[in-house]
């Protein structure tokens, strides 16, 4: 078998989605959930969900994290391996994204409950744990092309809609 560093990266996409039984992620990419937590907790919001959820996240050279929130949850991005990542993130109400770089450098960022956010590979691919609390539930996702042009963000940068 060839060392992962061996193959061109359209091969370690692949070995990588084959390996952990990955599927496709509404925002884009590839996902599988590692964990859900027994544990449940009761938001501000009275909603019950499970304290954390984890993901394996992969984003190939074509593919977007398209803009989306998780309302009442923070996420915690984690960079594991391949290229740099952008992640940007929106405020509500703000009138300009930020980007942060996730690497080997700077492997960790939070995206605030309720905030907009974004991500693309800087190479040929970037894989990331993504980890959100309290847990994950498709209940609280909204991706930002499904919202009328008049409700999104004027911020928010068209090319990762």
């Amino acid at each position: 078998m060839m060392a992962m560093n061996k193959r061109n990266p359209s091969e370690v996409v692949e070995k990588l989605v084959e390996e952990w039984t990955l599927q496709p992620h509404p925002e884009g990419g590839w996902y599988r959930e590692l964990h859900r937590s027994s544990l449940p907790v009761v938001r501000s919001d009275q909603q019950q969900r499970c304290a954390i959820s984890t993901i394996l996240y992969l984003l190939d050279a074509g593919s977007l994290s398209r803009w989306h929130r998780v309302s009442h949850a923070d996420e915690v991005w984690t960079h594991l391996q391949g290229a740099p990542l952008s992640l940007w993130c929106l405020k509500p109400e703000a009138d300009q994204a930020t980007r942060e770089v996730l690497s080997m450098h700077n492997p960790v960022q939070v995206i605030p409950a309720d905030h907009w956010q974004a991500a693309k590979a800087e190479g040929p691919y970037s894989l990331v744990s993504c980890c959100v609390g309290p847990g994950f539930s498709f209940e609280d996702f909204t991706m930002l092309r499904d919202l009328p042009e008049s409700e999104r963000p004027a911020a928010a940068l068209a090319e990762l809609i």
